[in-house]
């Protein structure tokens, strides 16, 4: 679910710069009750019911604000989708250290991978015999 977890740190990372200069939403935002989970799970249930695509920023934005702000607020269920976020979320050092060493990691896989590969003898030659001059017809 990428894009489900660039969706919701898009969300979140709204949320807390929203806290930040707001200081009455900041108190609703902080709530122990609430969760960015069930958050992400009511805006989505929200854009299911709607029947609709597409949103702007602020018709999401403004739905995960609501559920901070009610007290009693229908979430709904949990689904598994995957979401489409139109927005660059900047990663911290250590998600881009990770990147790096998984992408280091990958590559080196592949890369004896294809050393291993590179002296066995191909399926295709052991199953074809070599011609002879006899079946050249010279």
């Amino acid at each position: 679910m990428k894009g489900t977890e660039h969706f919701k740190r898009t969300i979140h990372m709204y949320l807390e710069q929203r806290a930040e200069e707001d200081a009455l939403f900041a108190k609703k935002y902080r709530n122990p009750a609430k969760n960015m989970d069930e958050c992400v799970t009511h805006i989505l249930n929200y854009v299911q019911k709607s029947g609709c695509n597409g949103f702007t920023d602020g018709e999401i934005f403004g739905q995960a604000i609501h559920y901070y702000e009610e007290n009693e607020i229908e979430v709904g269920k949990p689904m598994d989708c995957q979401v489409v976020v139109n927005h660059v979320v900047e990663l911290t050092a250590e998600e881009k250290a990770e990147a790096r060493q998984n992408a280091v990691r990958k590559y080196q896989e592949e890369e004896l991978r294809k050393l291993q590969n590179r002296h066995r003898p191909s399926a295709r030659k052991e199953n074809q015999p070599q011609p002879s001059l006899f079946d050249l017809g010279l």
